[in-house]
């Protein structure tokens, strides 16, 4: 697993299993268009972008590159990389057809092709003894602040995702991921006492 500073986006859940095999790194997913109509995620988007900085890695598609465009217009170019992956024709294992313009997204390139796109863009790549970016909050955390395992843990949770500005529907454990990538656990006991 090859550490990388950067959070990377990608369009869908089938880019994302495929990076997190081959880079740690946040990954978090556009939901292909979707990321054009929802204000929530985009501005959670910007605000890791500009804290540690942002690879946009999609298909090299149309549909991949309207995504990328629409990116490089919403966030600060200053905090965006971005990487390609190469015209490959084909289908990816799990289709039964090959896609509109017949190319294989980042779901079907190797290990190899990612990697050398990644590097290719500038991403920052680390070694094992660096630090987490900021911090390290645990599920632990999280329970003990009241935020999971606890008769009014949804609620609260509400409650700080409206706060912190973040997606209203995100999982435990993208809420979990979010936090790390935009606060250290001191920074969350803070913003928990104003709640």
């Amino acid at each position: 697993m090859i550490k990388i500073k950067q959070a990377i986006v990608v369009e869908g859940r089938y880019d994302k299993n495929t990076l997190s095999q081959i880079v740690d790194a946040p990954i978090i997913e556009t939901n292909g268009f979707g990321i054009m109509n929802d204000k929530a995620n985009l501005s959670f988007l910007r605000r890791v972008a500009e804290n540690r900085g942002l690879i946009v890695f999609t298909d090299s598609d149309g549909a991949g590159f309207m995504i990328r465009n629409f990116l490089k217009s919403a966030i600060d170019p200053a905090y965006l990389l971005h990487a390609y992956i190469p015209d490959i024709y084909g289908k990816e294992k799990r289709k039964t057809a090959p896609g509109k313009e017949g190319k294989i997204g980042v779901e079907g390139m190797t290990r190899q092709v990612i990697l050398d796109s990644l590097r290719r863009c500038g991403a920052s790549f680390e070694d094992d003894s660096n630090a987490a970016f900021c911090g390290s909050i645990t599920k632990q955390d999280l329970m003990e602040l009241g935020l999971s395992g606890g008769k009014d843990s949804s609620f609260l949770r509400k409650k700080l995702l409206k706060k912190l500005e973040l997606p209203e529907h995100m999982s435990a454990n993208a809420l979990l991921q979010a936090l790390n990538l935009l606060y250290t656990p001191d920074d969350l006991r803070e913003v928990m006492k104003t709640l």
